[in-house]
C-alpha cells in the first residue's frame, strides 16, 4: 500500500521551502544569496521564521526520500533504480541548467550586480557567460545533485550489507530512536563542502541512511506514532531555544548549523514530522492528490518567480517593502505551478527539465 504521509510530507515540505525562500531572499541576518533587507528596520524580526524552518526542513526531505528509496528497492532491481533517479534527478540538475536553468543564473547574478555594465563580466564571451549562468542556475537543484549522488552510494551499501543491517533496524527502540541523534550531531561536523554551505554530505547522508534503514520499518513508525506528542513538545522546546540564542547569527554557516542546539532541534523536529504525519496525515483526496504530482515542479521553478520579483520590483524599489514580500510569494507558487504545467506538455523540455518520460508525462499536470 502507498504511504501517503510520505507524499503530504514531501509537498507539505515544499509549499515551506518557498515560504522559506520570500523571507531568504529579504533577510537582514546576514545569509547570502539573496537581495538582502529591503527595509530600513534595524531587526526584521519575522525572519525567525527561517530559523523556525531551516534546520529540519531539507533533513526532512532526505529522511523520506531515503524512506522512499527502500519502497522502490524493494519492488525493483537496483539496475532500475538507478535508471529512474539518474531520469528524475541527474537529468534536470545537469542537462536542465543548460536547457532552461540558465534563465535563474542570469536571475541571479544580475540580483548580485555581476552584469551590470563595468562589471568584470562585461568582457567575458557571450558563450562562456551562458556556461557560468547554467551553473549558477542550479540553485535549489543542489537537492537533486546530492540525492543521486547519495542514490548510487546506497546501491554500493546495499551491495555490502545485503539486508543484514536493515533487518536489524526494525528492533530499534525508543532510547535508540533518542540516541540515533548523537549519530546525526556527528555526521553535521564532517563532509561539509565549502564553499557551498548547503552541501552538508555528512548531515544529510545520514538523515537519508536513517530514512532508508530505520525509518522505512513499519515498526519504528508505529513508535514515532505513538511517542508523537513528546517528540513534538521536544522539538518545540528546542525550537525556542534554538531561535532565542541564535536569532540575528548566521544559521546557514559554521558555528550556528554544526552546534548541538541546531542538530537536535533538526533531529527531533524531523522525528515529529514523521510521527506526526503517519499518524494524522496518511490520507490522500483530490487536493494532495493534485499537490503531488506538482510538488516536483513547484520545488523546482519557484524560485525563478520569487527572485525575478526580487531582481525587477524590489531592487529599483518600485513598490513597499509589504507588497514585495507578498509579490514575491505570489510570483513563488505561479512559477512553480505555471511553469510545470506549461514544460510538462513540451517534449523534450519535460524530459530534460523536469526528467519526465514519455511514459509518464499523461500523469504529470
Amino acid at each position: 500500500m502507498r504511504k501517503h504521509y510520505l507524499d503530504n510530507i514531501r509537498w507539505g515540505t515544499q509549499i515551506i521551502v518557498v515560504l522559506y525562500h520570500v523571507f531568504y531572499m529579504y533577510n537582514a541576518e546576514g545569509v547570502v544569496g539573496g537581495l538582502g533587507r529591503i527595509t530600513s528596520l534595524d531587526v526584521q524580526y519575522w525572519d525567525i521564521f527561517q530559523y523556525i524552518v531551516y534546520p529540519w526542513m531539507m533533513p526532512v526531505l532526505f529522511m523520506v526520500s531515503g524512506i522512499c528509496a527502500k519502497i522502490y528497492l524493494d519492488s525493483h532491481t537496483a539496475s532500475e533504480f538507478i535508471r529512474s533517479r539518474t531520469r528524475k534527478l541527474l537529468i534536470p540538475s545537469t542537462l536542465g541548467l543548460f536547457v532552461f536553468q540558465f534563465i535563474q543564473g542570469y536571475i541571479s547574478m544580475s540580483i548580485g550586480g555581476a552584469l551590470d555594465k563595468g562589471s568584470d563580466m562585461e568582457a567575458v564571451p557571450g558563450f562562456v557567460k551562458y556556461i557560468i549562468m547554467a551553473f549558477v542556475g542550479s540553485g535549489v537543484l543542489w537537492f537533486l545533485q546530492l540525492l543521486w549522488v547519495l542514490s548510487v552510494v546506497l546501491v554500493l551499501i546495499r551491495k555490502i550489507e545485503k539486508g543484514r543491517l536493515w533487518d536489524r533496524c526494525a528492533k530499534a527502540n525508543v532510547i535508540v530512536i533518542v540516541l540515533l541523534s548523537v549519530l546525526m550531531f556527528g555526521s553535521a561536523q564532517v563532509l561539509n563542502l565549502r564553499p557551498i554551505t548547503v552541501f552538508r554530505v555528512g548531515l544529510y547522508m545520514c538523515a537519508f541512511l536513517l530514512g532508508y534503514f530505520v525509518f522505512s520499518h513499519d515498526e519504528v513508525m508505529e513508535l514515532l506514532k505513538r511517542y508523537f506528542p513528546f517528540a513534538a513538545a521536544i522539538s518545540a522546546v528546542l525550537c525556542i531555544a534554538f531561535c532565542a540564542v541564535y536569532f540575528g547569527e548566521n544559521y546557514a554557516e559554521a558555528p550556528c548549523n554544526r552546534s548541538l542546539l541546531y542538530i537536535m532541534y533538526a533531529y527531533f523536529g524531523c522525528i515529529a514530522i514523521l510521527g506526526g504525519a503517519a499518524r494524522y496525515a496518511d490520507f490522500e483526496n483530490g487536493f494532495t492528490r493534485w499537490m503531488n504530482k506538482r510538488s516536483f515542479g513547484l520545488y523546482i521553478f519557484h524560485y525563478m518567480g520569487i527572485s525575478a520579483v526580487a531582481l525587477f520590483i524590489a531592487k529599483p524599489g518600485l513598490v513597499p517593502a509589504p507588497a514585495v514580500y507578498v509579490l514575491s510569494l505570489i510570483a513563488g507558487f505561479a512559477a512553480g505551478f505555471g511553469l510545470n504545467a506549461i514544460i510538462s506538455r513540451i517534449p523534450f523540455f519535460r524530459w530534460a527539465v523536469m526528467g519526465i518520460s514519455r511514459k509518464d508525462s499523461k500523469n504529470v499536470r
